[in-house]
């Protein structure tokens, strides 16, 4: 099987487990979320449905696929053989899910020695199963996505998020008083994961964030790339967890510009 097949293999695979530990983390929600612990900080949130979520995944790639590597957010750290190593986020927005907001999903991404091959992102709430392999387009439900054509940043509507790390956050806000005024507007939805795929379907122009997890991206990157997204960095370079935008063509130069532009600004005040 070449990596072509074996990309759509490994979608279908993804989406059916992302759709079976959202079935999970919804009877949880519903039975009481249970109880919670910390990580990086005070506002970074864990809870047991974090971790069975990710046991539940783990077990069945161990089960289906033992020769793959695997990586999840709550501390899964398996060596593969096989070429193939999957990223898993568990609960992507777990403040949300812990406050009863719908914006959290299950995020799975697989990748090889080429990068991202197939993910899945599953958004329990809203019933919503987006995915990709790379070559085979994007997809919501079956049927297939695409970018927004908005040319103009004053009618861009964009999507971000902000660090866990107190000073992080404030320095993310401030940055966003520079660019608010030059964009339609902002959206803070709460997880990366759907974030990237609501630009993949046109639900919003583009999203940029820093100090991500590699398994923020594995999936909604790809998927966003597949609906004819273009993703990098900050500086010119490839997309890397540490700095990630994502848009459509005709605004990503644009948007970067201006980010840039509102960090060089933020940094001549202080």
């Amino acid at each position: 099987m070449d990596h072509h097949d074996l990309g759509e293999q490994l979608r279908q695979f993804a989406c059916d487990l992302a759709v079976r530990a959202g079935a999970l983390i919804v009877e949880g929600r519903h039975n009481g979320v249970g109880s919670v612990d910390t990580k990086s900080t005070a506002t970074d949130l864990v809870t047991v449905f974090d971790r069975a979520s990710e046991n539940l995944i783990v077990g069945s790639l161990r089960e289906h696929r033992p020769n793959d590597g695997i990586v999840g957010e709550e501390g899964t750290s398996l060596t593969g053989v096989s070429g193939i190593d999957w990223l898993i986020d568990p609960i992507d927005g777990t403040t949300n899910f812990f406050y009863g907001l719908p914006g959290y999903a299950v995020s799975i991404g697989a990748r090889d020695t080429h990068g991202s091959l197939a993910g899945a992102v599953f958004v329990p709430t809203t019933n919503e199963l987006f995915s990709a392999a790379r070559g085979h387009g994007a997809w919501l439900n079956g049927e297939r996505i695409g970018c927004s054509s908005t040319t103009s940043l004053s009618q861009a509507l964009v999507a971000t998020g902000f660090s866990y790390q107190p000073e992080l956050r404030r320095k993310h806000m401030e940055r966003l008083t520079h660019i608010i005024g030059d964009v339609r507007d902002i959206r803070r939805f709460g997880a990366a994961a759907p974030d990237l795929c609501y630009v993949a379907a046109g639900r919003v122009d583009a999203y940029f964030e820093e100090h991500l997890g590699p398994w923020d991206l594995a999936a909604g990157e790809l998927i966003a790339r597949e609906a004819g997204c273009i993703s990098g960095d900050l500086s010119g370079g490839p997309v890397r967890p540490a700095q990630v935008l994502v848009s459509n063509p005709a605004l990503f130069e644009p948007l970067r510009a201006l980010i840039n532009k509102a960090d060089a600004i933020c940094a001549a005040e202080n």
